[in-house]
């Protein structure tokens, strides 16, 4: 059988636009998805014709029993994602996150796979991002207490003498700390995969650490949904767009057409790519400052962003990247910056 890309996910927001570059350049792809009711109601009708579908769970060990035959490099995308409903949603992210990617892992080492592994992972498993106090230096701050989110102070204070944080941009070898369930199984799933590239010889393995992903295809109406996608749902129904806390949180939108670049990037059997790599545009912006862009993009008539004060407990104050290491290891360097990209993502289709 003829050497071919596997893409787990490859239904998604993000894995079929890497399916559409991988085909464009006369890669061979097989896709696994099982088209989650979360993310579709109905088989999308983006998917590509050049690609080979399998509609099964990566959690189920029975979909590995042939699918892997002649693959040769594997970019794995299907996770469950977003921080969900409430904690109820803990068993589900585990299951489709850690199992899923545990067993792909599993049927790999039993085909003596070797090649790259490109990992689907996120920003959200740094926890909040890197500050600076004036008075002792670069500090970790403890998760925001509901007390102080409730009284409207929202900014971080350093642990030790309670000053205001400086918040800076963050490194691929800043210390990992998850704040919420969606984050532990991302820097979960990275743990097993660094696992199996240490334990199984010619295996390169990659993970991407995405930043705030948006651009068409992204599913509509849904609390997993990225932010950016709520803020177009709200705007389609006329609705203003509810900004929570004071919008002063600074996060990196970047492009989906630049994170499928990365992954393409990622995969090429030349590069020597390993370990952890920040996929962002590397121009952090305020999620209020996105909402207004998006705001402007749909038109006159759009409803201006609704500041409401109200916060997630699980959501972190600041977290933005430094994207030095993809632009100088990957040769990844955003395309698309975010007034373009608001203008286009004000109409583009999405699930």
């Amino acid at each position: 059988m003829p050497d071919c890309v596997l893409v787990t996910g490859g239904a998604g927001f993000i894995g079929s636009q890497v399916v559409d570059r991988l085909v464009e350049q006369g890669e061979r792809v097989r896709v696994i998805d099982n088209f989650h009711p979360a993310a579709h109601d109905e088989r999308p009708g983006y998917l590509n014709p050049g690609a080979e579908y399998i509609e099964a769970d990566v959690a189920d060990e029975a979909t590995f029993e042939h699918s892997l035959d002649g693959v040769t490099a594997v970019c794995h995308q299907a996770a469950m994602v977003g921080l969900g409903v409430d904690f109820a949603d803990a068993q589900q992210y585990v299951q489709d996150n850690c199992l899923g990617t545990a067993r792909l892992l599993t049927a790999l080492a039993a085909k003596d796979f070797s090649g790259p592994l490109v990992l689907a992972s996120s920003m959200v498993v740094y926890g909040e991002g890197h500050y600076e106090c004036p008075n002792h230096g670069s500090v970790k701050p403890a998760p925001r207490s509901r007390e102080d989110l409730i009284a409207g102070q929202f900014e971080p204070r350093c642990p030790t003498c309670g000053e205001q944080l400086t918040p800076s941009t963050v490194t691929e070898d800043a210390t990992t700390d998850p704040r919420n369930v969606y984050a532990a199984t991302k820097l979960h799933q990275e743990h097993l995969c660094s696992l199996f590239a240490r334990e199984n010889e010619g295996v390169r393995y990659v993970a991407l650490r995405y930043h705030n992903v948006y651009g068409p295809r992204m599913p509509r109406d849904t609390p997993y949904a990225g932010v950016a996608s709520i803020f177009r749902s709200a705007l389609e129904r006329g609705e203003a767009p509810a900004v929570f806390e004071d919008g002063g949180q600074i996060r990196d939108f970047v492009h989906v057409s630049d994170v499928a670049r990365a992954n393409v990037l990622a995969l090429n059997p030349d590069s020597t790519a390993e370990g952890a790599f920040n996929v962002a545009s590397g121009t952090p912006r305020t999620i209020r400052d996105m909402a207004e862009q998006l705001s402007i993009a749909a038109g006159p008539e759009a409803p201006a962003p609704k500041i409401t004060g109200e916060f997630r407990l699980g959501d972190v104050r600041h977290v933005f990247a430094d994207a030095g290491r993809a632009r100088d290891v990957l040769g990844l360097t955003a395309e698309v910056g975010l007034e373009e990209g608001m203008r286009e993502f004000a109409t583009a289709e999405l699930r």
